[in-house]
């Protein structure tokens, strides 16, 4: 009956196209969308492409491998050129999509996010600011006066993607406030260690390339003001401000969260506005069309089908879009390829005693699993106290100590770090990595663990109980389990 239903539907509303084998590529396509989209899906291609970086790094193929990443590549034209090798144009130039992309995420957050209200937002940046302070303080302690103390901000960082990744594996039995938690005291905590690569990792300044930069910046802002909502305007400025940014000294990468920062967050139509245009545009279609029309041999109506597509771009922010459009592709292609660069160091980094129990490999861990859990939960607990915030919906501080943990796992933007501290001192990067990712990986399975055990909160109960309700009974069809 639904089938006939739906047939007498399509006949008299019109017809819908498909290429010949349309359903059966979106019948392949579609297994491997959802995998995409899964959460946990980008922490375990992380994970994958960390430990390829380790067997590839203690192999016989470790040579080709450091032939590889020095490798020098150019760019120039004319007179002016100029070349860094693959490591570093994965680590300057790549990641500045990574940092394109925590800036889109910062400023979403503070206008209409979880911090875009004192109250939400007093426990998160709390918890960020006792998760970095107590790191670095205990890692400066461990190394003060030696030659590893430049990299006290190295356990400052939380990965995002690893953290919410473990997070995902556990389902419904962590509340949801608890997660936006999480990732709002992580996008706090990337705005902490851009501002700490920006003000303590920055080496000599180029003035000439400072004003050039500014006069960049301001174009953007004139753009943004000029009411320009088309991104690559934004993208095409930013990449020469990337390219002054690397002249001038300060971390090119900045020119990401600079960019993001310059990109319009308001779209031109609110909601309403929006329909009425929407609603005027088909009224207008539909007193062009006549029976048997085509669009592509009409251009009264191929012009109002680019009317309403301008309008639909316009009614969202550029900021949103780009947002969207970025996540998949850094998830799955820019972070995993910086993990794969980054993450390949002598296994004999993690064998004996003498390789963990140096100041810096100690500081790091130490910072990273036993000062995240100290300063977040420490930090959250007194906010909590004080009446200057709220626990998340349905958490417990079984919850918030699972989390501060979870915080313990630094991966990306502590390799990051360590690549800045450490430039041209190998063994000292060496040591710093291998704590990063023997941290990140107790951080991860404690916390994952104490998440477990969590107590299931009321909340999530009838959250699962509502889900087994709306599942089709077996041999159902889809309607008739609805019904």
């Amino acid at each position: 009956m639904a089938k006939s239903v739906l047939g007498k539907f399509r006949i008299r509303k019109g017809k819908v196209f498909e290429a010949p084998l349309e359903s059966a590529f979106g019948r392949l396509v579609t297994p491997f969308e959802e995998f995409i989209h899964r959460q946990s899906s980008s922490g375990l291609l992380l994970i994958a492409c960390a430990v390829a970086a380790l067997i590839i790094a203690n192999s016989p193929l470790q040579e080709a491998y450091k032939h590889l990443l020095e490798m020098k590549i150019s760019l120039g034209a004319g007179d002016w050129g100029f070349s860094m090798s693959l490591h570093h144009w994965i680590n300057d130039g790549l990641m500045a999509i990574f940092f394109f992309l925590v800036g889109l995420e910062l400023k979403r957050e503070f206008l209409v996010g979880e911090l875009s209200e004192l109250k939400q937002a007093v426990l998160p940046v709390m918890a960020a600011l006792g998760g970095m302070v107590v790191p670095a303080l205990i890692y400066a302690s461990l190394n003060a006066g030696g030659e590893g103390s430049k990299g006290w901000g190295i356990p400052m960082a939380t990965d995002i993607a690893f953290a919410v990744g473990c997070i995902a594996l556990l389902g419904n039995r962590v509340p949801r406030a608890v997660v936006t938690f999480l990732v709002a005291l992580a996008i706090v905590d990337d705005l902490g260690a851009i501002l700490v690569i920006a003000v303590w990792y920055t080496e000599d300044v180029n003035t000439t390339a400072l004003m050039a930069c500014g006069v960049l910046i301001a174009i953007m802002w004139l753009l943004k003001f000029a009411g320009v909502r088309r991104a690559p305007a934004y993208i095409f400025v930013g990449i020469l401000l990337w390219y002054e940014l690397y002249v001038t000294g300060i971390h090119a990468t900045l020119a990401g969260v600079i960019t993001a920062m310059a990109l319009p967050a308001r779209p031109k139509y609110d909601p309403v506005a929006f329909s009425t245009f929407v609603k005027d545009i088909i009224r207008s279609f539909d007193r062009c069309f006549r029976p048997g029309d085509k669009i592509i041999a009409n251009d009264a109506l191929r012009a109002r089908v680019m009317a309403l597509d301008n309008g639909v771009h316009l009614a969202q922010s550029p900021l949103q879009r780009m947002e969207t459009r970025l996540h998949t592709p850094v998830a799955f292609i820019v972070v995993p390829i910086f993990a794969l660069a980054n993450a390949g160091i002598p296994i004999d980094s993690f064998t004996s005693s003498a390789a963990v129990l140096n100041p810096v490999t100690l500081g790091v861990i130490l910072g990273l699993v036993f000062g995240k859990l100290v300063g977040i939960v420490g930090a959250t607990w007194l906010g909590w106290k004080l009446g200057l915030g709220r626990l998340p919906t349905a958490a417990s501080f079984h919850h918030i100590i699972g989390v501060a943990l979870l915080g313990g796992i630094g991966f990306t933007m502590s390799i990051f770090i360590s690549e800045l501290a450490f430039y041209d001192e190998n063994e000292l990067l060496i040591q710093a990595k291998a704590g990063v990712l023997l941290a990140s990986v107790v951080a991860g399975v404690a916390g994952f663990l104490v998440l477990r055990k969590a107590p299931v909160s009321e909340e999530v109960s009838t959250v699962n109980e509502k889900s087994a309700e709306e599942q089709p009974e077996e041999g159902a069809e889809p309607d008739q389990a609805k019904s």
